[in-house]
């Protein structure tokens, strides 16, 4: 066994991505899709049919729905799309597969070679604009997701074995698979968010990862660099279906930590056949072994008989991005770059198409009323008071009721400073409540629109300035903070209807040397 020592490290990080897509039916039969948006929890085994259980006789059928969908994706990440797609048997046993094989593709999927841009996204949900990588894709094939192991009736109640539900089998999966060019987990993580919100915009999945609709597999291993010149990889680690960002970044942050462990101990290199499945233990934080990872021929790849190949035109392509929207990251970039908006804070509203364009109709309503910096202040108040009072109300911010003309109108109030922060959150909620009442008119009826008389805000800083003058010399003494106190003074003076930032900087002002 080699003495040599680990002087260096580097991550090497594939991804296959599993996404149940939302057609109104399974990929090759009529049965109903539990992936379909809209669908509510059905009971076990009651969305198939005899082509899901593959009876004797039964034969699938294409749905074009699901081809579609798998185009409009690839086009989206820049896949090649055309030509002539088929499909392929790859047998394996397992309980939940009721064929003994699964319906997928092997050498001719509906899309080819892709790139994606991805923005690495850190463990407090900051992305990264300015350090885009391009992320070759390699294939993005169309398949049947299999059936589900029960081990607890519906309800919660034990049982003594375990049942299968063949809802989800037959579900039409698409399967993205990334060459290893990641080199972080904060890249992994800012592609598969970003995969996930490219996939919702364009309508064809809700991905709603605690159902399963989409899964992520990281495929991790190391380039060592030893002491003695030599550079060497590890095995191939697969973790396989995991459902969330944080056990996606958990499992590649316990690989890269445990896998030079490991070579140091075993010594064993990547070759064939040293691939292995491990699942993600989140209450241990550690991956744990499955089983030795099967190649290609292990799966027994043989042409699907019963389905004959789909020839994809030009002019089918062409039809099919027309259905193409902006990428949510190109919309992010021009909400940070255009309106000065925070990266982590518009994520949560990126997740809801319906939501991004709202906020976009909002924005223009604005500019059109002549709201100076719209794009900011709107920004600001519905990510701030639209979003709170829409997790109040378990409902999306286009849900809550005021109409982007409505909220454009607030917007400009607050633009030409006739309303405070704190009195635009009042407005915004009163908006949504009394739906035929404009903003000046809530306003004005609440007794929140702001003084706007010089003299009398002037007058105002003088009196808490003569009253506090130990205050002033602190303030004039550098200690800048302590100003909040007097402005404090004067919008209780004013009853609140001073515009607090406006007192602050004539305060400063008086007190400048």
């Amino acid at each position: 066994m080699t003495s040599a020592s680990i002087i260096a490290s580097e991550l090497i990080i594939g991804l296959e991505v599993h996404i149940e897509l939302a057609s109104a039916t399974k990929v090759f039969s009529a049965a109903g899709n539990p992936a379909q948006f809209g669908t509510t929890e059905s009971a076990p085994n009651t969305l198939i049919d005899a082509v899901v259980l593959a009876l004797p006789g039964s034969l699938p059928v294409m749905t074009r729905e699901s081809i579609e969908s798998s185009m409009l994706v690839g086009r989206a990440m820049g896949c090649q799309v055309g030509g002539t797609t088929s499909w392929d048997r790859k047998s394996y046993m397992y309980p939940d597969l009721p064929k003994g094989y699964q319906i997928s593709q092997y050498d001719r999927p509906v899309c080819g070679k892709g790139s994606m841009e991805v923005f690495p996204e850190d463990a407090l949900g900051v992305v990264d604009l300015e350090s885009p990588r391009g992320i070759r894709i390699q294939r993005a094939h169309l398949e049947e997701d299999a059936g589900k192991l029960l081990h607890e009736a519906p309800g919660g109640h034990a049982l003594d074995g375990s049942i299968v539900d063949y809802n989800r089998a037959g579900t039409p999966l698409l399967e993205i698979v990334t060459e290893p060019d990641f080199r972080t987990a904060d890249e992994v993580v800012g592609f598969a968010r970003q995969l996930r919100l490219l996939v919702r915009h364009l309508g064809v999945s809700a991905c709603i990862m605690q159902e399963g609709q989409i899964r992520f597999e990281p495929n991790i291993n190391m380039r060592l660099t030893l002491d003695d010149g030599r550079v060497i990889e590890t095995p191939i680690v697969e973790v396989k279906n995991l459902n969330s960002f944080r056990s996606v970044r958990g499992a590649i942050d316990y690989e890269a930590a445990t896998q030079p462990k490991r070579w140091v101990c075993d010594q064993q290199e990547h070759a064939r056949g040293t691939k292995t499945t491990r699942g993600w233990d989140p209450d241990k934080n550690c991956t744990t072994v499955q089983r030795s990872k099967e190649d290609a021929h292990d799966y027994r790849y043989f042409p699907e008989p019963d389905l004959p190949p789909v020839h994809i035109d030009a002019a089918w392509v062409a039809r099919v991005e027309e259905r193409l929207v902006e990428s949510p990251m190109v919309r992010m970039r021009r909400w940070v770059t255009e309106y000065g908006l925070d990266s982590r804070g518009t994520l949560a509203l990126l997740d809801e198409p319906d939501a991004c364009a709202y906020f976009d109709a909002v924005v223009e309503a604005s500019q059109a009323m002549g709201a100076h910096n719209a794009g900011s202040q709107a920004g600001r108040l519905l990510l701030q008071s639209g979003a709170r009072l829409a997790n109040e109300r378990s409902v999306r911010l286009d849900e809550l009721g005021a109409t982007p003309e409505r909220v454009a109108e607030l917007v400009k109030l607050r633009a030409d400073g006739a309303v405070s922060a704190q009195s635009a959150d009042r407005i915004f909620e009163l908006l949504c409540e009394e739906h035929e009442v404009d903003a000046a008119s809530i306003a004005q009826r609440e007794g929140l629109l702001l003084v706007r008389d010089d003299a009398a805000i002037d007058a105002w800083i003088e009196q808490v300035m003569h009253e506090n003058p130990a205050i002033v010399e602190q303030i004039m003494g550098g200690k800048v903070q302590a100003v909040g106190r007097l402005v404090g003074g004067v919008m209780k003076l004013s009853g609140g209807s001073a515009d607090a930032a406006e007192v602050k900087r004539r305060m400063l002002e008086r007190m400048q040397p």
